[in-house]
C-alpha cells in the first residue's frame, strides 16, 4: 500500500506501482480528486484500476460529478471502517 499526499503524487505513484485500487479524496492539492480520477481513466493501461471516492464532499452533483468521471464508487465522510472494507473487496474482487 502507498500513500500520496497530493494529486500529483498520486499520479506519479500510479505510475509507479500499477494499483488495483485507488482510495482517492477529493481535497488534494496540486489536482483535485476529480481530476486524478479523469487523468487515470483516460489512459488505456490504467483502464483496469478501481477508483473509490472517499470524501467530505457529500452533495449529489459532486456524487454525479465523482462516477461521471470513472470512479466505481463515491463514499462520503464519515464513514464506517467496514464500509470502506466492504466496497475494496467487492470491486476488487470484481477484476
Amino acid at each position: 500500500m502507498t500513500s500520496a499526499r497530493s494529486g500529483a503524487g498520486c499520479l506519479q505513484q500510479v505510475e509507479m506501482q500499477k494499483p488495483d485500487l485507488i482510495l482517492l479524496d477529493v481535497n488534494m492539492p496540486t489536482k483535485n480528486g476529480f481530476e486524478v480520477c479523469e487523468t487515470v481513466r483516460a489512459r488505456n493501461e490504467w483502464s483496469h484500476i478501481r477508483i473509490i471516492m472517499l470524501t467530505a464532499h457529500g452533495r449529489d452533483i459532486e456524487r454525479e460529478k465523482g462516477l461521471a468521471l470513472g470512479a466505481d464508487d463515491y463514499l462520503t465522510k464519515p464513514f464506517a471502517i467496514r464500509e470502506v472494507v466492504s466496497k475494496v473487496q467487492e470491486l476488487l474482487e470484481q477484476s
